[in-house]
């Protein structure tokens, strides 16, 4: 006796009412996309449940690639049975002989939701853990903090018997929620900015800035890295690499130094804005928390936010450093972000940056400048990239016909 099977539970797509069924479907193509590499197994959904069927393929495998699918709340590998007393308790024991050692403790929690089946609840605990008390030895029940945690569900179409929950992503399936466009730089909180808007459900695309000669191409691939990273939960990702070389240096030389880092805000937030439309996206995701630098202060943003009437979400804006980190171990790419490359967010940084601009002078600054065309020619020149998950090399194709 195996685990046969693997039950998802949705979480919060229960919730959901007449558009239910296209997250569902959503869910389950994102779950066949992610197992390609196990073909024998097979996907069963039902009204509040989805089952995984093994078929033969390794449990401990799957599960790894099932813990990052978003839309999932929890999972449990289960050994399915027919509504029969003694094949539930045979498959009990099983689960906890699997785990047992002496002096473990043990609890069962039934839940019976089909009502016809003869035994309640509170009549399966007992049946099931007086048979585990009888067969294993050394073993105690505690109810409260169990090792062993039997969870015994009888359904219509049959009994579930599991001894392991694994927590899922949760949130809502990969691109079910419309495409935003992530400001990408090469630091800590815009991965995780990426991660949360992609767990509610968003189709990200990235946007860096690359400004060679003063960024290097090792600068270029971190940011490239930390994209593989987020397509490990999308399944794919693309990054739009923006030559903006010229337009650091004309801002360097036209606008006075306490506001350039101002204008180099609103000139990226132009050219996200244009990739945004390119490529029919809704909104424009950052990883700004607030108060964190210089040009994440409310004066700062309302200056920066000028130039689009786009949607600007920042998913991490009242989060501390701490909690971001945390995230950002969580989904493996803090050390990425922690190489040392600078981005060109770091260059020609000036000494003292207003942390209060007025956006009435920096509209009055880059007046004076005809910067049309220089941004026009850095959207034209804009390298696009394809990440797809368990690839190592990009692919270079704007066309490309994405899953």
């Amino acid at each position: 006796m195996k685990y046969d099977r693997i039950l998802i539970r949705y979480g919060e797509l229960t919730l959901k009412g007449r558009n239910r069924k296209f997250f569902v479907r959503k869910l389950k193509n994102n779950i066949q996309m992610m197992l390609r590499r196990f073909p024998k197994t097979k996907i069963e959904t039902l009204h509040d449940r989805m089952y995984i069927l093994l078929n033969g393929e390794p449990y401990d495998q799957v599960k790894e690639k099932l813990a990052k699918v978003f839309g999932i709340q929890s999972f449990s590998p289960a050994i399915r049975t027919e509504k029969d007393l003694d094949q539930i308790k045979a498959a009990a024991l099983h689960v906890v002989e699997q785990s047992h050692i002496p002096g473990r403790t043990f609890k069962i929690s039934a839940r019976r939701s089909d009502k016809s089946f003869e035994y309640d609840t509170q009549q399966l605990n007992y049946e099931i853990g007086s048979h585990i008390l009888i067969n294993v030895e050394d073993i105690t029940v505690d109810v409260k903090k169990p090792d062993i945690n039997v969870i015994v569900e009888v359904r219509r179409e049959g009994t579930f018997v599991s001894g392991e929950v694994v927590q899922g992503q949760g949130g809502f399936p990969a691109r079910s929620s419309g495409k935003g466009v992530l400001m990408l730089s090469g630091g800590i909180d815009s991965p995780v900015a990426g991660y949360l808007a992609m767990k509610r459900g968003v189709d990200i695309e990235a946007v860096h800035f690359h400004s060679p000669p003063y960024t290097s191409e090792r600068a270029k691939q971190k940011v490239l890295d930390i994209a593989a990273k987020l397509a490990e939960f999308s399944g794919r990702i693309k990054v739009h690499i923006v030559p903006f070389t010229e337009i650091q240096e004309k801002i360097h030389e036209k606008i006075p130094e306490g506001y350039t880092m101002t204008s180099t805000r609103r000139m990226m937030l132009r050219i996200a804005d244009e990739i945004r439309k390119k490529n029919d996206a809704l909104a424009i995701f950052n990883g700004e928390s607030l108060g964190q630098v210089a040009s994440q202060t409310m004066e700062s943003m309302l200056a920066i936010n000028e130039v689009t009437n786009t949607p600007i979400l920042r998913p991490v804006i009242a989060m501390d450093k701490v909690e971001i980190i945390k995230i950002a171990t969580e989904i493996d790419t803090l050390d990425i972000s922690n190489r040392p490359y600078e981005d060109c967010c770091t260059i020609f940084t000036p000494p003292a940056p207003k942390t209060r601009p007025k956006t009435d002078k920096i509209v009055s600054f880059e007046s004076k400048f005809d910067w049309g065309p220089l941004l026009a020619k850095a959207v034209e020149e804009t390298e696009t990239l394809v990440i797809k998950l368990g690839e190592n090399d990009p692919v270079n194709d704007k066309n490309l016909d994405l899953f």
